[in-house]
């Protein structure tokens, strides 16, 4: 039997199949278990889960991290360890992103597509190490929510900005400004990376700053994260919306999937006048007005 090539990088990482109302827990202790990034797959992503389940895919430092996470996982999950060999699956992704119509008036496309965007507004895009390529069903809606919106002029708040697609997006239907904040580092620079490439740098703010300590309220804020972050972070998010203003939150599965969720989302937001619910599959946004 031939050794293994100990110069070929091996990557490990936990899968579970869990169903989708345990998701966010199980993502949740996953990453309390040492998980340095979670991926989840559903019957929506490219990549797709186990049928009727999410399956989601832990990344660990060593395989020794990993085994000692799934000794702690519950048996019914089905917890393996598996691993990735090479660097080639880095850029595999890229073979199934082409140009999309997001929204009505917006097209985006990655850098290394070209498109003929028409009357269409074009966002160029390279999700990078981010979350947020605008093909998952929670980003299209906020999207298309923005659509509907007037943004003439306006500021914009984007909470949790991954990839920067939303502000993006938002600039692309009329906004003056936008500014997108997350807690991982990554997704700020990528969000920057992706304002330079649209030409918009200088009307992007990307950063860490965690919300409750961003100055200022604004006309239109959104927020495509987790029902858990989003009903955690309520208060602050609440008192950035300005008098009037408009709050889009996604990232909420649909009453009929997992009903605590959207029933935490108005209890968190209940200050607020809840003025439509769209869906998209199994995910919901909310939109909402101080």
């Amino acid at each position: 039997m031939t050794a293994p090539d100990a110069s070929v990088p091996r990557y490990p990482y936990v899968a579970v199949d869990v169903p989708e109302a345990d998701a966010d827990e199980a993502g949740a202790l996953l990453f309390e278990l040492g998980a340095q990034g979670v991926e989840q797959r559903d019957a929506t992503t490219l990549a797709k889960g186990k049928a009727d389940l999410v399956t989601l895919v832990a990344s660990f430092e060593s395989h020794d991290d990993a085994r000692l996470a799934i000794a702690e996982l519950p048996p019914g999950w089905g917890a393996r360890l598996e691993e990735v060999v090479g660097d080639a699956w880095r850029d595999e992704w890229k073979k199934h992103f082409e140009p999309f119509r997001i929204c009505e008036g917006v097209i985006v496309c990655p850098p290394w597509k070209t498109v003929e965007a028409g009357t269409d507004k074009l966002v160029v895009l390279e999700p990078g190490r981010a979350f947020g390529t605008g093909l998952h069903e929670t980003t299209s809606i906020v999207a298309q929510v923005l659509a509907d919106t007037k943004l003439a002029g306006a500021t914009v708040l984007d909470v949790g900005c991954g990839s920067g697609i939303l502000a993006l997006v938002a600039l692309r239907l009329g906004a003056a400004r936008a500014l997108a904040i997350d807690v991982d580092p990554d997704a700020v620079a990528v969000t920057r990376e992706n304002a330079a490439r649209n030409g918009v740098q200088d009307r992007v703010t990307a950063d860490v700053t965690p919300v409750q300590d961003v100055p200022g309220t604004f006309p239109v804020v959104v927020a495509n994260i987790e029902s858990g972050p989003l009903i955690a972070l309520a208060p602050a998010i609440v008192a950035r919306i300005a008098p009037g203003g408009r709050l889009v939150l996604s990232g909420i599965l649909a009453p009929d999937v997992a009903p605590e969720q959207l029933e935490g989302i108005r209890k968190a937001y209940r200050a607020l006048r809840e003025l439509d619910v769209k869906r998209k599959g199994e995910w919901i946004a909310v939109t909402m007005t101080s």
